[in-house]
């Protein structure tokens, strides 16, 4: 019942990794500042990310009770919620990056990150609000929660790709803390 949760959970995880792009060997000091900052910031927040998304996934394939799998949900949910929002304010402070419309494609990104932020919180709402008692309204509320989760995740990181192209991504590539140790989605299998 909450794999279609864990699935669609997936895909918002893929949107903090895609902060690394392709490598180039452009050396740009101002560039490569704005991104090291950004990545190293970033970082610690994709972590968060990946541990809600993997704590999920556990409760899913365990076959917890009710009240562990809203628990576990609406944390996750808060964790990220919160990641998002701190990598929206990194992406803030780090100041526009130096690239042609650097400053609006760094205010469009920064929006669009406090706006994933926002859906994820508001999707604890109703995870709180679950029937814990009633098994078969809880797959139902779990169901329409997995639903708006693949809208949140399908849904446009447009000013992301729109920052990390060209000069930006191949920065933020050189960065080491931009550099995923595991690319691979792992909430596809089963």
């Amino acid at each position: 019942m909450n794999k279609k949760l864990a699935a669609a959970l997936s895909g918002g995880a893929v949107l903090v990794l895609a902060l690394s792009g392709c490598s180039s060997d452009n050396n740009d000091d101002k560039l490569n500042s704005w991104a090291k900052q950004v990545c190293d910031a970033v970082k610690p927040q994709a972590q968060k990310i990946e541990a809600a998304n993997a704590a999920i996934q556990k409760e899913t394939s365990d076959n917890s009770s009710p009240e562990t799998v809203q628990k576990t949900d609406a944390q996750a949910f808060q964790d990220m919620a919160d990641a998002y929002k701190a990598i929206g304010a990194a992406v803030d402070n780090a100041g526009a990056p130096d690239v042609e419309d650097g400053k609006k494609k760094q205010a469009d990104a920064v929006k669009e990150l406090n706006e994933i932020a926002a859906s994820y919180a508001d999707l604890k709402k109703p995870v709180d609000g679950l029937d814990v008692k009633d098994q078969a309204k809880f797959a139902d509320g779990l169901k329409d929660i997995a639903t708006q989760l693949d809208k949140l995740s399908q849904s446009g990181n447009d000013a992301l790709k729109k920052l990390e192209e060209g000069d930006v991504g191949q920065a933020m590539a050189r960065q080491a803390s931009c550099k995923s140790p595991s690319a691979s989605p792992s909430a596809t299998q089963g």
